[in-house]
């Protein structure tokens, strides 16, 4: 994990000794989806290798449950528009179990952390303001707010509006921008202009005054003495909030910028547009974890360095993500850069899910085994894995539950089938019936732990007889089958049915 590597290491030059803060934060404004993931697994990955490495980490995520209510996402009732602008603590919760709209998202986030293994100290910003922890902060902005305007429009390369100010008000309920007029440090107060240009004065130390995004990051960075974070590229291009925000956290609070760990997006497969809870085209964290097992979530979004855009592919990648997992743990001999990998994926989470047995080998055998736990783990007992099935029980039996949610939300229709209750003669003519035959008679010869190799041999030694080419020769077997023309591996397929009805079913018989 070079890439990890490269962080921790800058990260423990620039701070030798101490604990080490690291950062992150996500507004709850919708589901959280497998691209969110991608700040808090990348935080979470930079501490695990810190404490590693023998020094003292936290993980700090900043919830912006005092963000404005700004899009409504696909699924709310659209008379949720009334409440756009509101903090989202105090937007209803489309669930009337749950406090509000952002405890209503937050809930499925802490659970899921806890399914991943995350080690993490939720903030929720709606409380630093209430009890006041912004308060030097909002001071310090709106002392030096001429100073703040020229570092936001000399980096940022905008304009700002002769009224401007770095703060919000809490006005009837919504957050509003309004002229800043004064403040008064001794009563903890500021005096603003209304809508109606009248003067009203507020407390900032209770929640009624909010700082604008681009100075509430380098607030917080400073506040808790922030030294890593990662974020979207989107705040890491020039002139973006993470330039404005390192110059502000300096010049305005007197502190320093967290070393910036930028990351790409998660797109899903086929999709040029980031995910968005807004716009619904997301794999939410829980339909995630629901599909597939912690560890193989936490090593998608590791794998590879944060600057390379990922794709999550539902079908087929799911396939390979498994199996590229598992002939890792398989592998006799691994580098050092393979052991912490694992390391890193998988030291949180409570036990294992992933077998030694290839992802597609257990997906094929269940089917086969008309989706019974039990008799899956007898069917690869007969197979080459067969070692694996004895000491590895326990795992596959948990990995059998996620190839069954899998099968059923995200597998391409040519993974799944079933073995046919029946067939008829009538649906294959006399060579294709003459092949099947000839083929039963050889397996009815066949030593009784004959693989998957000896099948395929089986099955190409009839060839020259039957002058059928192999394309046709496998799409007979997939009909008889699994009444397909296409499947699994044919020869090892052949392997794993019970012996006596394959024969049978070869006849068309059964």
């Amino acid at each position: 994990m070079q890439w990890l590597n490269q962080i921790v290491d800058e990260i423990i030059s620039r701070k030798p000794t101490g604990e080490i803060i690291v950062s992150s934060g996500v507004s709850p404004s919708g589901q959280y989806h497998v691209g969110t993931l991608r700040e808090v697994l990348t935080a979470d990955a930079v501490l695990l290798e810190i404490r590693r490495r023998g020094r003292k980490a936290k993980h700090l995520h900043f919830v912006d449950d005092h963000d404005r209510f700004r899009k409504i996402p696909v699924g709310i009732p659209k008379e949720f528009e009334k409440y756009l602008g509101m903090p989202l603590r105090n937007v209803p919760s489309p669930d009337p179990k749950y406090k509000s709209y952002a405890d209503y998202y937050l809930n499925d986030f802490e659970s899921n952390i806890k399914i991943l293994g995350i080690d993490v100290e939720l903030i929720r910003t709606s409380d630093m303001y209430d009890k006041g922890v912004f308060s030097e902060a909002i001071e310090k902005a709106l002392e030096n707010i001429d100073q703040l305007r020229r570092i936001l429009e000399k980096v940022s390369g905008r304009e700002l509006d002769e009224n401007w100010s770095p703060i919000q008000i809490v006005e009837d309920s919504y957050l509003k921008k309004r002229v800043f007029v004064s403040l008064d440090k001794k009563t903890k107060t500021i005096t603003y202009k209304d809508s109606e240009n009248i003067d009203q004065t507020t407390s900032y130390e209770n929640g009624n005054v909010k700082l604008d995004w681009r100075t509430d990051w380098p607030a917080r960075w400073w506040i808790y003495g922030v030294d890593i974070e990662p974020f979207g590229r989107e705040h890491a291009t020039k002139g973006g909030s993470y330039d404005t925000g390192k110059e502000i956290v300096q010049k305005i609070f007197g502190g320093k910028a967290p070393l910036p760990v930028p990351y790409d997006f998660i797109n899903r497969s086929g999709d040029t547009k980031k995910m968005s809870k807004s716009e619904g085209n997301t794999v939410t964290i829980t339909e995630i974890l629901q599909v597939l097992p912690p560890e193989i979530v936490r090593f998608f979004v590791l794998r590879y360095a944060t600057k390379k855009l990922l794709f999550f592919d539902q079908t087929d990648g799911v396939v390979r993500l498994i199996d590229d997992y598992a002939e890792l743990l398989a592998k006799p001999e691994k580098s050092p850069d393979e052991e912490q990998m694992i390391t890193i994926v998988s030291s949180t989470i409570a036990t294992s899910s992933i077998s030694n047995v290839p992802f597609s080998h257990l997906v094929a055998s269940y089917q086969s085994a008309l989706k019974d736990s039990a008799k899956t783990i007898e069917i690869i007992k007969r197979t080459e894995h067969g070692n694996i099935a004895e000491s590895q029980k326990a795992v596959i039996e948990k990995e059998l539950v996620y190839i069954d949610k899998w099968l059923k939300e995200w597998a391409s229709e040519n993974v799944k089938f079933e073995l046919a209750k029946k067939v008829s003669a009538s649906d294959f003519n006399s060579v294709e019936t003459k092949f099947l035959r000839d083929l039963a008679d050889k397996i009815s010869l066949a030593p009784k732990d004959a693989d998957g190799e000896w099948f395929h041999e089986a099955m190409y030694q009839l060839k020259q007889e039957s002058g059928l080419e192999p394309k046709e020769l496998f799409g007979i077997i997939y009909r008889v089958l699994i009444q397909k023309t296409s499947g699994p591996r044919a020869g090892w397929f052949l392997s794993i049915l019970p012996r006596a009805w394959l024969i049978a079913r070869l006849k068309l018989e059964a």
